[in-house]
């Protein structure tokens, strides 16, 4: 058996997939509810924007090695190139928002640690108008993020229930 998506999603491309699904979820529950949790609840989250951005530069480095799935039959080139491009979107912006948590937390003079263990490099030197305008970035494209997943996991509903495809079961279970 191959480790490379040639028919369906492998078992290592399907389980990146859903781990930063999880981890997206938790990370926007903290950082919508950051001021209501307890206290180190931001240091979870930078932590975990951390992890997710680890694991969406791994989740890329495998999807060059191990390609994607062919096309189904009867999906036509132009939702081809539609889900591409939101695929495209997705991993821009999976870079993106832990990308400016980092330097809205630089910019607020604050280190960027990873659960503790190391701290990650500063990319920016503090500056308080530059931190806010980096805070509104990071939640806009927050919303960006939610908003084209959400796309996404309707596009795939509704492939699975009334075009009556593989798409969906495909990142499932493989099949």
């Amino acid at each position: 058996m191959t480790l490379k998506n040639t028919e369906t999603w492998g078992g290592v491309s399907r389980s990146f997939h859903w781990l930063i699904v999880a981890l997206l979820i938790v990370q926007g529950a903290l950082g919508l509810f950051h001021d209501d949790l307890p206290r180190g609840t931001m240091a979870l989250h930078i932590s975990l924007g951390v992890t997710i951005l680890a694991l969406a530069i791994a989740r890329l480095v495998w999807r060059l090695y191990a390609g994607r799935p062919a096309p189904l039959a009867g999906v036509s080139v132009a939702q081809r190139r539609i889900a591409a491009f939101g695929h495209f979107v997705l991993y821009v912006l999976l870079f993106a928002v832990p990308i400016t948590g980092w330097m809205m937390s630089n910019y607020g003079d604050h280190a960027v640690r990873w659960f503790g263990l190391f701290e990650m490099p500063r990319l920016v030197a503090p500056d308080d108008a530059a931190h806010e305008i980096m805070e509104g970035r990071h939640t806009q494209l927050f919303w960006a993020l939610v908003i084209v997943a959400v796309l996404h996991a309707l596009a795939a509903v509704h492939h699975h229930m009334f075009r009556r495809n593989t798409t969906l079961t495909r990142m499932l279970r493989g099949s």
